[in-house]
């Protein structure tokens, strides 16, 4: 099966997904599923690890719903505006930690992340711990009404396929073989005469765009933004998500996305179920314990699937192939 007939029945799969699933629960993954796209770009084509995605995703929620809630704007205006402020965030962050490599980028992006949350918590914009509640889903250039969950996932799923669309043809273009280069071999690319700084600031730049309009589409589907998404944990999860399902894949994100949100989402029914199966108390807990769960499949991977659940079946694939 070529990957354009495997994107062709994903695709199937998706606009058939709402009459089977819930569908805030589906975008909700859609959301988190190009979240987790973004922040690939940049660690898996350009080797650069940032702990401070949550930055992005949560700015642009926060100015998004801020845009539909208090000024009244139209989604797409309060779309674009959320995205322009998460790649602004971007453009400062990247500045001042591109020409570090290694854990030294990754801690002054955690450090520049960290004030984003503490300006979130303290500004009145934001309400604080309580958080921007109430924000309203309205309508699409004014006809396409978005109160209908059905209406807006479809709209969601193509905000979802236009970022991957995005990523992908990023990726496979000339400018997409220089990060590449860059992340095997800098010195080689610098030797070349690539301004890698440069390359490695749009790259980034890119990636708190799409990862901006995560967040911000999270907002308008579940109606308010709170602390949680500019938190550093949220950058962890992120990182978890890719690296479960495979780093510098084109689909492996999407299915660690899925994998850790249905698990901290499905886990409490799943331990229900089985306290009621097995008539053990403890498996009624289990939903509590979403993060030692999550904990260990990231173990497991880390010492198991070195390369994430694509990137082995991939590799197990090869082999295959060249055995036959």
């Amino acid at each position: 099966m070529n990957k354009r007939t495997a994107y062709f029945i994903a695709f199937l799969v998706a606009l058939a997904a709402p009459f089977v699933g819930y569908p805030v629960f589906l975008m909700k993954l859609l959301c988190f599923a190009l979240f987790a796209c973004a922040f690939n770009l940049l660690i898996g084509y350009t080797g650069l690890l940032s702990f401070g995605h949550a930055a992005f995703f949560g700015s642009a929620g926060y100015v998004t719903g801020h845009a539909l809630a208090v000024l009244g704007l139209p989604v797409e205006a309060a779309l674009v505006l959320g995205v322009a402020a998460s790649a602004a965030i971007g453009l400062v962050m990247g500045t001042l930690a591109i020409r570090r490599s290694g854990i030294y980028f990754a801690m002054i992006t955690l450090a520049l992340a960290q004030m984003v949350y503490f300006a979130a918590l303290r500004s009145p914009l934001t309400h604080g711990e309580d958080g921007l509640q109430g924000v309203p889903r309205g309508t699409l250039f004014g006809v396409i009404d978005l109160s209908s969950d059905l209406t807006l996932y479809y709209v969601v799923l193509a905000i979802a396929i236009a970022g991957f669309a995005l990523i992908v043809r990023t990726v496979h273009s000339p400018f997409g073989q220089v990060l590449k280069a860059i992340k095997e071999n800098e010195p080689r690319a610098i030797s070349l005469g690539y301004d890698v700084d440069k390359y490695k600031l749009v790259a980034f730049v890119l990636s708190a765009a799409l990862a901006g309009l995560a967040g911000a589409t999270k907002t308008i589907v579940l109606g308010f933004e709170t602390l949680t998404d500019v938190h550093w944990t949220m950058s962890g999860l992120v990182i978890l998500m890719t690296l479960v399902g495979g780093m510098g894949t084109m689909v492996g994100p999407i299915i660690g996305a899925f994998l850790v949100v249905v698990l901290e989402n499905k886990l409490g029914e799943l331990g229900s179920f089985l306290a009621r199966r097995t008539h053990i108390d403890w498996f009624s807990t289990l939903g509590e314990s979403v993060g030692i769960v999550t904990g260990l499949i990231f173990v497991a991977c880390v010492l198991l699937f070195r390369r994430g659940i694509v990137g082995e079946i991939a590799a197990l694939a090869a082999a295959a192939k060249r055995r036959a």
